[in-house]
């Protein structure tokens, strides 16, 4: 985690601002929605009134961030909070690096592209995504075989469909099919993959309308690129304001190598390129 502690106390000195980096339960042997509940409740607790004040917070000048899982939980942060009645404070952004955002189409083109690229193979990203969603060994299995995703989903689907939602250079010649429907019972006994919390890209345009500003960073060389590209173009169609950052010679990963034992100039870029975003628009 040392990355992490690095990242977080640059970002707290580098724009004079209170960093809380929340020590979520993890999967396994936790499964969602733990860690979605965590984070939520520590979110929820700091942005009480009494406590940003304790801490010298501007309650005008709050974001959610995260990376990887960390993205998926920040989106799905951002979501709830624009729902919750108790929530008085509104965030003024979010910032989403490399975000995994749905567990329903894995064949998406970033997953053809780099189903065998490090840091993250298609085939962890599947062992990830059916350790996060349930502890049933079967769902990894089905989601292999791409026979996971229930017929209840497919009202849904077009809310994935990278046809529409990715731009042409991320398309490539691949042809958009569409994830098969599998057998019935799934929604049942992997409810996971039709919420939300789980998966922010499923989530309707009127509940995206709601959000702040966004930050997204998408990296050529990386299952989940698709992912995030296709989440700003949903929160730019739905009017949310989407800066889309896409490195084209990054992979996943790559902005948390900025200290030894693996420091690269890539890694410090794209944090460079977050902490311009941030400072101009936090």
């Amino acid at each position: 985690m040392h990355g992490y502690d690095l990242m977080s106390r640059r970002i707290s000195n580098e724009l004079n601002a209170v960093v809380v980096s929340v020590n979520y339960r993890l999967a396994p042997p936790h499964r969602f929605p733990a860690q979605f509940e965590d984070v939520y409740s520590v979110t929820k607790f700091f942005l009480q009134d009494k406590v940003l004040s304790q801490y010298g917070v501007d309650p005008a000048r709050v974001c959610v961030a995260g990376d990887s899982a960390g993205g998926n939980l920040a989106a799905a942060v951002a979501q709830q909070l624009s729902e919750d009645p108790e929530v008085e404070t509104k965030l003024k952004a979010q910032v989403l690096i490399y975000p995994a955002l749905q567990a329903l189409d894995l064949d998406l083109p970033s997953y053809r592209d780099n189903a065998h690229k490090p840091l993250l193979p298609g085939a962890l990203m599947v062992r990830f995504w059916s350790e996060y969603l349930s502890a049933d060994p079967a769902l990894r299995a089905a989601m292999a075989a791409g026979r996971h995703v229930p017929p209840e989903a497919a009202p849904l689907l077009p809310l994935l469909d990278w046809s529409r939602w990715l731009p042409a250079d991320m398309r490539g010649a691949h042809t958009y099919e569409g994830p098969a429907l599998g057998g019935a019972g799934l929604a049942r006994r992997f409810p996971a993959l039709l919420d939300p919390r789980a998966c922010p890209l499923l989530a309707p345009e009127a509940r995206l309308r709601r959000l702040p500003p966004a930050f997204v960073l998408t990296c050529e060389h990386d299952v989940l690129r698709d992912d995030g590209a296709m989440y700003a173009a949903r929160l730019r169609a739905a009017g949310v304001p989407v800066t889309h950052h896409h490195a084209k010679d990054a992979f996943h990963g790559a902005m948390t190598f900025l200290a030894w034992p693996v420091e690269l100039a890539v890694g410090h870029r794209l944090f460079d390129t977050c902490m311009g975003w941030l400072k101009e628009n936090l």
